[in-house]
């Protein structure tokens, strides 16, 4: 049984203390459209019509996650997976626009990098 009848689009939505700064940053580093929403909220996708994006919503009482997680610490409930080309190049041009790369890296083929407002996620080459 379909969802819809017209295309269906998949996503999901990252809290962050500033959406649309956050939605901002994913567009830069996807090279994505920024599509700004209704009450703060944005999202980013590669079109219009691409049937999945990445959706951003502002909470003003959202803590930064520690990761790796401490206990008692605020830790991520999702990250995000990014395949690339070449690491080495993809880590600089996240760090460039405005990713920090993760102290703790546990495989040598990922990088863990953190987003501006502290989610993890990965670059990495499928070999």
């Amino acid at each position: 049984m379909p969802l819809r009848s017209r295309t269906q689009w998949w996503g999901v939505t990252l809290d962050a203390p500033d959406a649309l700064e956050l939605a901002r940053f994913y567009a830069r580093l996807l090279g994505w459209r920024l599509f700004e929403g209704d009450g703060g909220g944005a999202s980013v996708a590669p079109s219009a019509e691409g049937g999945y994006n990445l959706g951003f919503q502002t909470e003003p009482q959202y803590v930064r996650p520690v990761w790796p997680a401490e206990a008692g610490e605020p830790q991520m409930s999702m990250h995000l997976e990014i395949e690339v080309d070449d690491v080495d190049e993809a880590v600089a041009y996240a760090v460039s626009v405005g990713a920090e790369v993760a102290a703790f890296q546990p495989q040598h083929n990922v990088k863990v990098m953190l987003d501006p407002a502290g989610h993890p996620f990965c670059l990495y080459v499928d070999e």
